[in-house]
């Protein structure tokens, strides 16, 4: 996906449109890299934007979402506490065993507020 397109994404994002983002995602997994650039974005409505997408998409394309579980976790590599907290939320939305080893490795996060989204997010997954 060119740079082009992602900017055009998150900026309808920011502009409230998420139903045509949903509608658009549900036609073309290959657009899901945009959920990363989504949560990195540093406005606040493309990223809550971000977490609505996923919410919707694991309804119907869960198993896609799966597959993309390892895209996911590299948020959770992130500088920024911010974006790996929300890394480990999209996780915890998805609720599937494969991120467990991703956020477990990631445990003992030295940011307390993300640490304590990556321990939510493994006990929503093994509650699952």
């Amino acid at each position: 996906m060119d740079d082009e397109l992602r900017k055009m994404i998150c900026d309808h994002m920011e502009k409230g449109f998420l139903e045509n983002i949903i509608d658009m995602l549900k036609h073309d997994k290959t657009l899901y890299p945009a959920i990363i650039d989504m949560v990195k974005d540093e406005r606040l409505r493309v990223r809550i934007g971000a977490t609505a997408l996923v919410e919707e998409l694991v309804k119907e394309r869960r198993d896609e979402l799966v597959e993309f579980i390892p895209e996911i976790s590299k948020l959770l590599e992130d500088p920024n506490p911010t974006i790996r907290g929300d890394g480990a939320n999209l996780l915890a939305i998805i609720k599937h065993n494969d991120g467990l080893s991703f956020l477990n490795a990631k445990y003992d996060d030295p940011d307390a507020a993300a640490r304590t989204l990556i321990r939510e997010a493994i006990e929503d997954i093994r509650q699952n």
